[in-house]
Order: structure tokens, then C-alpha cells, then sequence
């Protein structure tokens, strides 16, 4: 638990920047907050006392930790400026001091506030920026075992929850034991024999909060992870809710989402009622010390041990204090709370990518005579090998389709070229060399891939095919989107290259997106083009527009082509029979029909679909 914190505290580097600044800001406003509550003595002996006389005092006197040095120093004060006592011109100059230590008071309250907004704010954003950063670093396979939900959740509440621990550290360490001690030292100076009593009575104050605080960790823990789990279920309920109505599962999601929404509101009450038990229990706990202070200090003035203003000063003083107790162990709750959450925050932070370049990787400079797939083997988290054995080469300038039955291995093979996943087993070698002796990004700078699922953004036109070539000019991304067969339609879209395609560009239609992809890649003119089922999905006028938009973006490159209708990929140079992860056929369109296997058997099945 300790060592989560210290590592929490690191999101606020460099601290000092906060903490020394801060340390003087609250040391300033406990001062200042304290004085203004001992100014009741000399205000209410001026007012209300009949037997008090003005002393006049000539020298600075000394220091102490008594109630009658305040009323010594403002006589000096006083005497350097008037040589009569006047009874009104002293109850001026005593509502101008009053002002002026509120003043200050405020003025060093305000700047560790806004000392801890920045620390807050920067804090928030570096944590955020680098757990965005950590999850952008994951390999694919990562996200196959993960609720996006719950990375959702980690990066925006669990973020949120743990900043204020954070921040909370300033509190706990500086402004509220300032106060404290600030206000003890005062009651002190006004009757150590109260004082006494308060010293005692503070400690069982923050012992019967903190007892409520222990038991606010487990159900914190439990609380942000099933908010992860109703973030998922949101976000995919809005993803797919064409798929829930067209299926009449409206009742069927809202009861699962309830069910979550309602173990989260549970929780966050058990939570509630825990912390907000702690407010009025304090409260209470304060008044009824408040009135045994009222009958002892009542003593106390009666046998003369102390004078009306200083009890009432005191009064005024104990019924304050209770405030930084109550803050301070407040604080120590979100601390805890922010511990539960930072332990989450570090299991994706902790996570490493399981493919990671090796400190000599090198840099891809370009495919110079072919890819290489020797004896490879691989599998998902050690179950049943996807594939087994594959050995296959892909030479430069060449056009290589894999088909097969679904569930063969096509899709994970075109995965191992740009490092999505390492083979268990094997290796893959671009002009002999293996792939893992390049750096990830130097090898993906080289590729493009083109899916059966396009992924846009909710961005513009351009917005969205500048991923490709982020410094491309406007000629480039017309003359890519030509090529794609997409200035026709783009030019009809009312803002043209600036018009916003909307979430995963639900604007456009299946065969609108897949041109667009295309002239993404276009535009970023890559070596190696992988192309996964691109026109699949498409009616038979979008295929045929995209067909041609791939024929174009095909002309000499190196390819790997996923096809499931075959007839797209007739003209290929090589085509690889996949089946239960093992290459059943290789060969031309030409050679493999002869062979009458598979490959045969898929074209006959299609020609009669």
C-alpha cells in the first residue's frame, strides 16, 4: 500500500515545485487564521470591560505564549502612533488590524489553493498522458483480453480519483497540522488548563473517524471495477445498437446495464455512508466538548484564572479546530481511496507489450527481394495452434492471396508481417533478415493494410487520410482519393474534404468508407500492401468500384491478399490454400484448378452461390 503511494507521488514531479511553496502559503494562512480569533480578546476588554485601563508601551516587547502579549503588543503599536488614549480611535485601529489579517489570511489561503489546482491539473494530464501512452503501446493481443471499458474507466475515474490523492498529500502534510498547531499554540496562550482538555479530547476525534476511513478501501476497489464493467457494456450497447434492436434485445441489454448501474449505486452509498458519517459525528463530538469547555472555562472565569474575552477567544477557537481534524482525516479517506485506485492504474501502467523491440533492433529501410514465412507456428495464449508448420515466400513485386475455409488462419498470417503478434515458433525474414531484428515502427512504416472492417474517425475527410501521410499536401490526398475511386462521391459531400464522416464515419456508406481506406493507403504509398477480405462486405456496385481502387493501388507493390471470393484474386502471381493453419494447396488460378482439390472445390461452391 505505501509503496503505491510513493509511486503515485511520482506523477507530481518534480513535487518540491508544489510543496515548498505550498509549505510557506499554508504556514502563512495558519498564522493569520489564528490571529484573527485572538483579536477577540483586546476587542472584547476594550468593549465590555469597565475596569480596563490603557497601558502605555514604549518598548517592543518580548515574545510570549500568553494572552496578555498581544494586548502588550498592540499597546505599543498603539503608543508609537497616538499619545492619549481614546476608546473609539482604539476600536478602529483594531477593526483595521482584523481586516488586514483576514485579508492575509485569505490572500495565503487562495494561493495554496490555486498551488494545489496546478499541481492537480498537471498531475492529471501527465497521468493520463502517460497511461494513454502505455495503452497505444500494447500489442493487438493485449486488447483481445481486456473490456475496453475498463481501460476507459482506468484512464478517466480511476485518473480522477487518484489526482486527488495525490493533491490531498499537500493537505494532510502542511495546511490542516498548520492549523492545528496554529490554533492549539493560540488556545494555549489563552488558558493552558482548557487547553489541556483539548489536546486529550482531539485524538479521540480522529480515532472514531479513522476507524470509519479503514473500511472504505475494499468497497472503493470493488466500486471502480464494476464502473469499468457498466463503461464497457455502455460503450458497446452504442456500438452495436443496430445488432440490439434488430434482434428485439432492447430489454434484454437495459436489464444487464440496471443490474450493473444498480451494484454501482450500492457501493458508491456504502461509500457515502461511511465518509459523510465521519462529518457529523466530528461535529457532534465538537459541540459536546464545546459545552464542557463552556461549564469549565465558566469556572475558570468566576475564581478569576481567566478574563471574560480570552473565554470567549477560546470558545471561538475550540469550535474551529474540529474543522482541520475533520479535514485532515477526510483527506486520509481519499488518500486510501486513491491508493485502491492507483493499484489499478499500475496493472495496466506494470503491463508490458508482449512484443517489444530489443535495445539493437535496427531501423526496415525497404524490401529489396522477399518476405520469408520458415516452419512458423503460432497460437493464442498457448491453446490450439492458429497455425502450424507454414512455410511460404512472398517475393518483391509479387501478389500472394490466402484463401481457404474461415477459421484457417488467413487473418493471422497477414497479422505476423507487421509484428501484431511473434510466432511461437519459426520466424518470418524480410531479405533474409528476421523481422524481430527490425524496430516495430520502422517495419509498419513500410506497410499499409487494408481491412473488411475500415476504421475511421470522427474527423473530416482529410483529417481522416492524413493518418496515412500526416504532411501530405492537398494535391496528394485529391490525387490518392482518385485513385480510390473517391472524388466523385467526396466532391458531392457538402463540405468536401472538410466534411466530418461522423463516429467510425457513420456517415457514409460501407462502400464510401472502404475508398476512403484505400486512399489512405494511397497516400501513404506503402511497399507491402496487406489486403484482408477489403471487399466482402460490399454490395456488388461498391465492389466494383473498390475492386478497380485496389487494382491501382495494387500496381507494383508486394501484396498479401486475404480473399474470400475468389474471383478478385484470379489474376494473383501466387495463391495459398490455407486450411486448419497448414498451407493444403499452393500454386496459379491455372495450376490449382488442374490439381482439382480445395482451391477447385471453392470455386465450384461459388460459381453456383
Amino acid at each position: 500500500m505505501f509503496k503505491t503511494y510513493l509511486r503515485l507521488l511520482g506523477f507530481a514531479r518534480p513535487i518540491e515545485k508544489y510543496a515548498i511553496p505550498y509549505f510557506f502559503y499554508s504556514l502563512f494562512y495558519a498564522v493569520f487564521n489564528s490571529l484573527t480569533f485572538v483579536l477577540i480578546v483586546p476587542i472584547m476588554n476594550t468593549m465590555f470591560d469597565p475596569e480596563y485601563t490603557f497601558e502605555r508601551v514604549t518598548e517592543l516587547p518580548p515574545f510570549e505564549l500568553k494572552a496578555d502579549y498581544l494586548t502588550s503588543f498592540f499597546n505599543y503599536i498603539y503608543s508609537l502612533m497616538y499619545t492619549e488614549y481614546d476608546r473609539q480611535r482604539v476600536l478602529i485601529m483594531l477593526a483595521l488590524f482584523t481586516i488586514t489579517i483576514s485579508l492575509l489570511s485569505n490572500f495565503f489561503r487562495y494561493m495554496g489553493a490555486w498551488t494545489v489546482e496546478s499541481m492537480r491539473a498537471r498531475t492529471l494530464q501527465r497521468m493520463r498522458d502517460e497511461m494513454f501512452s502505455r495503452v497505444m503501446d500494447m500489442n493487438v493481443g493485449y486488447f483481445s483480453d481486456q473490456q475496453k471499458g475498463d481501460i476507459i474507466s482506468r484512464i478517466t475515474a480511476d485518473v480522477n480519483v487518484v489526482q486527488f490523492c495525490i493533491t490531498n498529500t499537500l493537505l494532510v502534510a502542511f495546511r490542516e497540522p498548520f492549523l492545528i498547531i496554529g490554533y492549539v499554540a493560540m488556545m494555549i496562550m489563552l488558558s493552558w488548563e482548557l487547553s489541556i482538555f483539548s489536546v486529550l479530547f482531539l485524538p479521540l476525534v480522529a480515532l472514531l473517524i479513522g476507524s470509519i476511513v479503514k473500511r472504505l478501501r475494499h468497497p472503493a476497489r470493488t466500486n471502480q471495477k464494476r464502473l469499468g464493467e457498466m463503461v464497457s457494456t455502455l460503450d458497446e450497447s452504442l456500438a452495436g445498437v443496430k445488432v440490439i434492436k434488430s434482434y428485439n434485445a432492447t430489454e434484454y441489454v437495459k436489464k444487464n446495464f440496471f443490474g450493473i448501474n444498480a451494484d454501482v449505486a450500492r457501493l458508491t452509498l456504502s461509500m457515502a455512508r461511511r465518509q459523510q458519517l465521519a462529518s457529523p459525528m466530528s461535529e457532534f463530538l465538537g459541540i459536546t466538548a464545546v459545552g464542557v469547555v463552556l461549564v469549565f472555562g465558566g469556572i475558570l472565569v468566576g475564581n478569576g484564572s481567566l478574563d471574560p474575552g480570552s473565554f470567549i477567544a477560546f470558545v471561538a477557537i475550540f469550535s474551529q479546530i474540529t474543522r482541520p481534524v475533520r479535514h485532515f482525516v477526510d483527506q486520509f479517506a481519499n488518500i486510501n481511496q486513491g491508493i485502491a485506485a492507483g493499484e489499478r492504474i499500475f496493472q495496466l501502467v506494470d503491463s508490458r507489450p508482449a512484443i517489444m523491440d530489443r535495445a539493437d533492433a535496427k531501423k526496415f529501410e525497404g524490401l529489396k527481394e522477399k518476405i520469408e514465412f520458415r516452419n512458423v507456428h503460432f497460437s493464442y495464449d498457448g491453446q490450439r495452434e492458429v497455425i502450424d508448420g507454414v512455410s511460404f515466400e512472398v517475393k518483391r513485386g509479387q501478389t500472394v492471396a490466402l484463401v481457404g475455409p474461415s477459421g484457417g488462419g488467413k487473418s493471422t498470417l497477414s497479422e505476423l508481417i507487421p509484428r501484431f503478434y511473434d510466432p511461437a515458433s519459426g520466424e518470418i525474414c524480410i531479405d533474409g533478415v528476421s523481422l524481430t531484428d527490425y524496430t516495430q515502427e520502422s517495419l509498419r512504416a513500410h506497410m499499409s493494410i487494408v481491412a473488411q472492417e475500415t476504421v475511421l474517425f470522427n474527423d473530416s475527410i482529410e483529417g481522416n487520410l492524413r493518418m496515412g501521410k500526416p504532411d501530405a499536401t492537398r494535391e496528394e490526398i485529391v490525387r490518392a482519393a482518385q485513385i480510390a475511386n473517391a472524388e466523385e462521391f467526396i466532391n458531392q459531400l457538402p463540405e468536401g474534404y472538410e466534411t466530418n464522416i461522423g463516429d467510425r464515419g457513420g456517415k457514409l456508406s460501407g462502400g464510401q468508407r472502404q475508398r476512403l481506406s484505400i486512399a489512405r493507403a494511397v497516400l501513404k504509398n506503402p511497399e507491402i500492401l496487406i489486403l484482408d477480405e477489403a471487399t466482402s462486405a460490399l454490395d456488388t456496385e461498391s465492389e466494383k468500384l473498390v475492386q478497380e481502387a485496389l487494382n491501382n493501388l495494387l500496381k507494383g507493390r508486394t501484396s498479401v491478399i486475404i480473399a474470400h471470393r475468389l474471383s478478385t484474386i484470379q489474376g494473383a502471381d501466387k495463391i495459398i490454400v490455407v486450411s486448419e493453419g497448414k498451407i493444403a494447396e499452393q500454386g496459379t488460378h491455372e495450376e490449382l484448378l488442374e490439381k482439382n482439390g480445395i482451391y477447385a472445390h471453392l470455386i465450384e461452391m461459388q460459381s453456383f452461390a
